[in-house]
């Protein structure tokens, strides 16, 4: 649920006037982990400082997919779920620029005079050290400072944010976590669990008939999160959050040629949730997916899935703030 008051703008030049003057973050922020947290913390506090509106800069679509539309990217946090995520760290915008090889194509100094200056006109911006911008990414941090004192704004640079392992903590190191079923590492990089969101909609019912009804949520086709079950939390539209287990694959007993399909049990419900719009976070990686000799075989499974799951929900606990806003009651 996204906090009140926050607004997603799809052009700079919409931003309502309270909000100019504020301390901006840029960049692109997929996954919003805890390298990105870095760079979003020191916005807001800058924004604290000098009492003026915080707001975030990202851009839509993935430049990745713009430049390399034939190498599919798994997005992390696609643009609904970003919102919610900077909402929840206390923004008060998400400005999301539309990027497209024309936008790609405006010199740095377009993107300081028509995007930081006259589109937000802001007095502050924050933004990770090694962020380029502009035609052949001709601008830098050298050319962002220098721009900064032209223009009237000043500048902060956050360096690489590292885990405790000394280890750079990246979008693209999360998404291999992800493809290879780690979800207890990716959070631990996220700084919460993994969540995805999606229209719960119309399966064949046949989890119904076996004792498990489930909620089908058909995800992007950008997600390679690994094929298998999973241990969750299902979030309902108004925020009401259940304990489940979640298959993600092509369910090889029963149509093994179907499209990848999210199902989630969730426990100790009864009700209709066609056509909301709901949340699964993930917690823990139980098995692969597996072909069973029959549904006497797959039911038998699914009660030790079950009884699994409850088990390691039980006794969880959030990593962060954030998590708990996401993942917990």
């Amino acid at each position: 649920m996204q906090r009140s008051g926050f607004k997603r703008i799809a052009d700079p030049f919409q931003l309502p006037a309270p909000l100019r003057g504020g301390v901006v973050a840029i960049g692109n922020f997929d996954g919003v982990h805890r390298g990105h947290q870095a760079v979003l913390g020191k916005a807001l506090a800058e924004a604290q400082r000098r009492a003026v509106p915080a707001l975030v800069l990202t851009f839509d679509p993935h430049p990745r997919t713009v430049f390399r539309p034939d190498v599919p990217l798994f997005i992390l946090t696609p643009p609904p779920v970003k919102a919610q995520l900077v909402a929840e760290l206390g923004f008060d915008a998400m400005v999301e620029q539309r990027f497209t090889r024309d936008f790609a194509s405006n010199s740095a100094e377009d993107f300081v005079i028509g995007v930081l200056d006259r589109g937000l006109g802001i007095s502050h911006v924050v933004t990770g050290f090694d962020f380029h911008f502009g035609k052949d990414r001709q601008g830098g941090p050298a050319f962002l400072m220098a721009s900064g004192e032209k223009h009237g704004f000043g500048v902060t640079l956050v360096d690489a944010f590292r885990d405790e392992g000394a280890e750079v903590i990246s979008s693209s190191r999360i998404r291999q976590l992800l493809t290879e079923g780690e979800v207890v590492q990716a959070a631990g990089l996220l700084g919460y669990r993994y969540t995805v969101e999606a229209q719960v909609t119309g399966g064949k019912r046949l989890g119904r008939t076996l004792g498990f009804p489930t909620a089908n949520m058909m995800l992007s086709p950008s997600v390679t999160l690994k094929h298998g079950i999973y241990a969750v939390r299902f979030r309902k539209a108004d925020g009401t959050l259940f304990d489940g287990v979640a298959s993600f694959g092509r369910r090889p007993t029963v149509d093994e040629n179907g499209a990848p399909l999210l199902e989630t049990y969730v426990f100790d419900f009864s009700g209709d949730l066609y056509g909301e719009t709901c949340a699964v976070s993930f917690f823990g990686y139980l098995r692969g997916e597996e072909k069973f000799d029959g549904l006497d075989a797959l039911v038998a499974q699914m009660k030790r899935d079950e009884a699994e799951a409850r088990a390691m929900l039980a006794g969880v606990r959030p990593l962060s703030a954030l998590d708990l806003t996401v993942a917990f009651p």
